[in-house]
């Protein structure tokens, strides 16, 4: 294949609105900068792994510096949004939470990027690979109420408002995850560091899921200082999706000192477990130490009461019998062995 063969191969699905009816859904990627600005009409255009020279011409095209492009290419840019002029450029992740084979210690969760350029009447959005699920999204589209009339803002929110629903069904998960931890983290038998590296493994899940879910809430914020371009009519909405937000948060920071609080009281229990191990053998060495001490005793080479006698034989297992038993039982009482 051809450089030029790879440049004509652009991934695009599109959607066009007039007067709250779907008029076109093959949008060709000339048309998209003058569709864009077309008052009377409600646009959606999604790029899929586009190239610099494919994506830059429309990010110019709609107003936007090359500094867009680059930000919506970057390997590993995070979630953010800026203004620029009248339109404003977002990044979030959507997540997915993997459950864990029967080789693994833990699933993984994943993450997907979805870039947008929001305008009045248009939404590009641009994604890396195809993880976030489109279907969805269109079927909350479809479900819109008057999604004309409100413009970007209606996409733009639903888009939202599934990435965030994304997050709590991960966070879910996750939390389902420490429950099953916390009821092995007290089971009488656990051998080797399994515990340890499932704990190590949802610490890096979690860390993972915090660096997108954290900074949602200056998106969100930044999307109520701006409602002139991702809607007028969409206050209550973003101020119940800041909500949401925030309770992810929380609920992410809150699984995060879980995890912590696991990894602790499995190493208090180790050194419990270790205390024990210990009282239980200092106790047999005692015991033990008895017949050591008798027969030490009777086996000296000098006289001795009942030396060289049957009766000294008998008087030290007699000794050693009844001194190991007092132990025993004293021992016993005490909970030490």
């Amino acid at each position: 294949m051809t450089e030029h063969d790879t440049a004509s191969a652009l991934r695009l699905t599109s959607s066009v609105w007039r007067e709250g009816s779907v008029i076109a859904q093959d949008v060709r990627a000339d048309e998209i900068i003058e569709l864009a600005h077309d008052p009377d009409s409600l646009i959606w255009v999604d790029l899929v792994s586009p190239t610099w020279d494919q994506l830059d011409p429309i990010v110019r095209g709609l107003g936007l510096p090359s500094s867009a492009t680059e930000d919506a290419l970057a390997p590993h840019e995070r979630v953010k949004l800026t203004r620029h002029d009248e339109y404003l450029f977002f990044t979030v992740y959507g997540t997915d939470y993997t459950p864990a084979h029967a080789d693994e210690l833990f699933g993984t969760v994943r993450t997907s990027r979805v870039s947008g350029i929001v305008l009045p009447s248009a939404l590009v959005t641009i994604r890396l690979d195809d993880g976030f699920d489109l279907d969805e999204l269109r079927a909350r589209w479809a479900d819109a109420d008057d999604l004309e009339r409100h413009g970007a803002g209606t996409l733009v929110y639903n888009l939202l408002d599934m990435v965030v629903d994304q997050h709590f069904a991960t966070i879910q998960s996750l939390d389902d995850a420490v429950e099953d931890l916390e009821e092995s983290l007290f089971a009488q038998q656990r051998t080797g560091n399994t515990f340890q590296r499932q704990v190590y493994e949802l610490r890096k899940n979690l860390v993972t899921l915090r660096r997108v879910v954290l900074p949602m809430r200056d998106v969100v914020n930044g999307l109520l200082r701006h409602q002139h371009v991702a809607g007028d009519d969409f206050q209550t909405l973003y101020e119940d999706l800041n909500d949401h937000v925030l309770r992810a948060s929380e609920w992410t920071d809150s699984l995060r000192d879980l995890s912590s609080s696991l990894f602790e009281t499995n190493l208090s229990l180790q050194d419990a477990r270790l205390n024990i191990v210990m009282k239980k053998l200092s106790g047999w060495a005692a015991i033990i130490a008895v017949p050591t001490a008798i027969t030490g005793w009777f086996g000296m080479n000098v006289p001795y009461p009942f030396f060289g006698q049957p009766a000294g034989f008998w008087l030290s297992a007699g000794l050693i019998l009844a001194m190991s038993v007092g132990l025993y039982v004293t021992f016993k009482q005490r909970d030490w062995l």
